[in-house]
Parts: structure tokens; sequence; C-alpha cells
């Protein structure tokens, strides 16, 4: 019995520590979780807008250079360098058109740059394996001087 009163009156005044304590590591943990989220929704706008630059500049360098050209999908990778070319579709209007004008066939009239829907962002928040899925970009321009010699 002397003992507990031994204890009671030695540690008496730190009742309720373990709770401040607590708090303040809690408060603190929440924080760097908020942190790492602002971070990584940063990073996610990101890239999004890297998708919808690369997009646009693939649709402009379509036009310009000819009919189907690997520099196209090398371009957009400069500002997006995890596409492949499955995660881009090049199209033509009308269907079968043909890139220069001299070639006999016809001309095609505007071209069409997309990211597939699908392609998905991975988070890099080490307790959090996600994986976000990107909405399809799209970018579609009128001809302006197709397969010409400003392409490079």
């Amino acid at each position: 019995m002397i003992a507990r009163k031994h204890i009671r009156q030695r540690f008496g005044h730190e009742r309720g520590a373990a709770v401040v304590e607590f708090a303040l590591v809690a408060a603190i943990g929440g924080l760097f979780i908020l942190l790492l989220g602002v971070f990584e929704l940063g990073r996610v706008l990101y890239v999004i807008s890297a998708a919808n630059e690369a997009t646009a500049l693939g649709a402009r360098v379509a036009i310009v250079c000819g009919k189907d050209d690997s520099r196209i999908l090398q371009r957009m990778q400069r500002v997006m360098p995890t596409l492949s070319s499955g995660d881009v579709q090049i199209s033509y209007t009308p269907s079968g058109c043909s890139a220069g004008s001299d070639s006999g066939g016809t001309p095609c009239v505007s071209a069409t740059v997309a990211i597939v829907d699908g392609l998905k962002i991975k988070t890099v928040i080490p307790f959090l394996p996600a994986q976000i899925p990107l909405p399809a970009f799209t970018t579609t321009l009128t001809r302006e001087a197709m397969d010409s010699a400003s392409c490079g």
C-alpha cells in the first residue's frame, strides 16, 4: 500500500500527459498527411495539364507533318514521357485521305489526335498505391499546310 501511495505522489502530476502527447503527434501526423495529399493533387493536375498540352502539340504536328509521321508521338512524349504508341490515336478527315495535295488522292481536311480513355496516373504515396484514370483528351485542327517542309 505504501508503494502505491508513493507512486501516486511521484507521478500524480503527470496525469493526462499521454493524451497531450498523443494530440500533438496526431496533429503533426495529420498535417503531414494533408501535405502529402496536396502534393499528390498538384501532381495529378500537372499530368492532366500535360496530357491536354500533348494532344494540342500532337495535333499541330499532325497538321504540318506528313500523315502518321513518327514525329507526332515523339513530340507528344517530350511533353508527357509516359505516353506510348498504344495510348495515342491519330485520325484524318476524310478517312483514306492523302497528306500531300500533289499525291493525287483526296486531300486531308483535318487531323484529330487523342489520348485514349483509360490511361492511368499512379500515385506516389507509399501507403496508398492507387491509380487515377485520366479522361480522354482530343484535339482536332483543320489543314493548314500538311506535308510541308517546316515539319522538323
